[in-house]
């Protein structure tokens, strides 16, 4: 590994040194051997990783450290929080010479852990593993994983249940809620703190006229972009607190995720989101709130020349560029998984027709797109209770479609709907097997999801491809783990 050691070089307020505590009987659970490939993991590394990713083997070049940061959760403040079960164990240079983090999950506790064991467990860990590697796959800005471990010490949740660890890499672990510590607690290093993230994370913005309003608009940005491509796989973060976003705009800490299959923009898949805040369809004006929210604790980084009414609305004016980049990347991919020319004054009408039969049949969302680009109407009208509004959105979509470059929007609908999404019974399947020592289905699904966009005969099971009958139990998914 090419180690570029550089947040444990930031004041030590910031953080607490320790050593992972190894949980006991540490075995393998999986190996990501192409990203351990990107990340220049020598073959050392790689023979030594069932150990790197049980905390039993550290470096000499970046002692361990926790994190401390603060946020708003579900919407209300929660003071300091902090990595209470995970420690960041290295900063390494990938292929491309980008810095990424090792973060180690489940390393025991830490000053932050609140009252927690800083334990995970294994169900929660095959997750967030897979649902990175899924994220990644489907061209989604996310956190990833080198692998896993599994234990044979158990961790009290709900029921005793397995311990595992996972390391997870990530291009930053630097969160929305950092700021809001700095800002609460030590609002001394704020300044010198947001020029480490300049320079760390947004060079191009030191030789702006204004450095921090073009920081700001970069992560208003590029959170918009993500939240959008989110919601073109159907994802549900499920946790969108303010210490769960990165100023870099790549999806972190999977909790009580979901990727939704029959379309209910209002489904709650965390079911400790009793007000329904992180819903699906709430996830856009979330996304603004929390950036709403970071933007505050930008205020008192006012130049000295400056005013500092103007400044509160330039940080607001950096909030404007959210809706339209969010809309514009939206439309766009809409337009691409329709088919639809996206410069055509009547596609995101189209496509809203569409969502809406998907809405009112409850139909699956990943596979009604692949039925449309596979011209498979009649199979979706015979699907719909209302024919009618079907042929009525067809008659639109076919005319729409008339006269156009159908080849190349065909090609682009391929490369934007996805044969395979992880749904919740999927990998509750893979978490039940590895509880009984078999990680034959993780595998599985791991290669699966490597090419979301490629029919796989030989890998997929029938029930890879539709979600659960409607007289089935739901997969509960809670904020455990």
């Amino acid at each position: 590994m090419q180690f570029n050691s550089r947040y444990s070089l930031l004041p030590s307020k910031l953080y607490h040194h320790q050593q992972p505590l190894p949980l006991k009987g540490a075995k393998a659970g999986h190996f990501n051997t192409a990203l351990a490939e990107q990340l220049q993991w020598s073959e050392a590394d790689k023979q030594s990783w069932v150990d790197i990713c049980s905390g039993q083997k550290t470096f000499a070049e970046f002692p361990p450290l926790a994190m401390v940061y603060a946020g708003h959760q579900f919407g209300q403040w929660a003071g300091q929080l902090g990595d209470g079960r995970g420690l960041l164990i290295a900063q390494i240079l990938d292929q491309k010479q980008q810095t990424i983090d090792l973060h180690l999950k489940g390393a025991g506790s830490t000053p932050y852990s609140r009252m927690g064991d800083g334990r995970a467990v294994l169900r929660s860990v095959i997750r967030e593993y897979l649902a990175g590697h899924a994220l990644n796959a489907l061209g989604v800005p996310s956190s990833n994983a080198v692998g896993f471990t599994s234990s044979t010490q158990g961790v009290q949740r709900e029921k005793l249940e397995l311990g595992a660890m996972m390391l997870r890499t990530s291009d930053c672990h630097i969160r929305l809620g950092h700021f809001e510590w700095i800002n609460q607690y030590q609002s001394d290093l704020l300044a010198d703190f947001t020029q480490k993230c300049l320079e760390w994370h947004y060079p191009e913005c030191l030789l702006a006229e204004q450095p921090i309003l073009a920081f700001a608009t970069q992560v208003v940005q590029r959170t918009a972009v993500m939240i959008a491509k989110w919601q073109l796989v159907g994802f549900a973060h499920g946790v969108m607190n303010t210490d769960n976003l990165n100023i870099t705009g790549s999806t972190l800490d999977f909790g009580p995720y979901g990727f939704m299959e029959r379309f209910r923009p209002n489904w709650i898949n965390n079911h400790s989101d009793y007000q329904g805040r992180y819903t699906y369809q709430q996830q856009p004006s979330i996304g603004h709130w929390n950036l709403w929210t970071w933007l505050n604790n930008l205020i008192p980084l006012c130049p000295q020349d400056y005013d500092k009414e103007q400044w509160k609305q330039d940080l607001a004016t950096c909030l404007e560029h959210y809706e339209p980049t969010f809309l514009e990347h939206y439309k766009l991919g809409l337009s691409q998984k329709m088919g639809l020319p996206h410069f055509h004054t009547d596609s995101f009408d189209c496509a809203m027709a569409f969502l809406r039969i998907l809405q009112t049949e409850q139909l699956d969302y990943t596979q009604s797109f692949i039925r449309l680009q596979n011209k498979q109407y009649e199979i979706i009208k015979d699907d719909c209770l209302d024919r009618r509004q079907f042929e009525s959105f067809l008659a639109q979509y076919e005319q729409i479609r008339a006269n156009q470059d159908t080849a190349e929007l065909d090609a682009a609908m391929q490369q934007a709907n996805p044969v395979y999404i992880l749904r919740n019974h999927m990998a509750q399947k893979a978490i039940e097997r590895a509880e009984r020592n078999d990680f034959s289905e993780v595998d599985r699904l791991f290669n699966l999801l490597s090419q979301p966009f490629t029919q796989q005969p030989d890998l997929e099971n029938a029930e890879d491809l539709a979600p659960l009958a409607n007289d089935a139990p739901e997969v509960m998914v809670s904020c455990s783990s």
